[in-house]
């Protein structure tokens, strides 16, 4: 799978539902001899309640990733 098929799509906690960000919004880090992925860092989604606290990135490991799809 090319990186750019997971352009768009949204990054769901499958144990809660919560919404944690997009993939347009994120960094990946990956092995640059292999060119695997190591994890997802996604960015927290700012709000108005989030103004006053820190500004903290989620870091999804790829082997906690269980499905890519269209659909949420």
């Amino acid at each position: 799978m090319r990186l750019s098929h997971l352009s768009g799509k949204e990054v769901i906690n499958l144990s809660d539902g919560s919404r944690l960000g997009v993939i347009d919004e994120c960094e990946l880090t990956f092995d640059p001899a292999s060119g695997r992925i190591h994890s997802i860092i996604l960015p927290k989604q700012n709000s108005f309640m989030n103004f006053f606290s820190e500004n903290r990135s989620a870091t999804i490991p790829w082997r906690g990733v269980k499905r890519i799809g269209d659909e949420v």
